[in-house]
């Protein structure tokens, strides 16, 4: 295993790879590493967890046109920044 303790920045970036089951096994291990000794980013990854399993639950039809305008519209913006 490399002699490398991952950031807090390289958590958020890796996290939809880590819940994805994506890491190579020495990056989830540094990952799981990390989390244990972390509680800002123990908690983010609950939160991540929270979020997921909430949005799962939410079909299509249930988002108001307006409020789907308004995300694509945001994300739209944001790609080009």
């Amino acid at each position: 295993m490399r002699d490398h303790h991952l950031t807090c920045q390289e958590i958020v970036e890796l996290v939809t790879d880590y819940l994805e089951y994506a890491l190579d096994s020495e990056t989830a291990a540094q990952f799981e590493e990390h989390i244990n000794f972390c509680d800002g980013c123990a908690a983010y990854l609950g939160q991540m967890r929270a979020a997921i399993e909430t949005v799962g639950s939410v079909e299509p039809e249930d988002v108001p046109q307006e409020t789907l305008d308004g995300l694509l519209g945001a994300f739209r913006e944001w790609k080009r920044t």
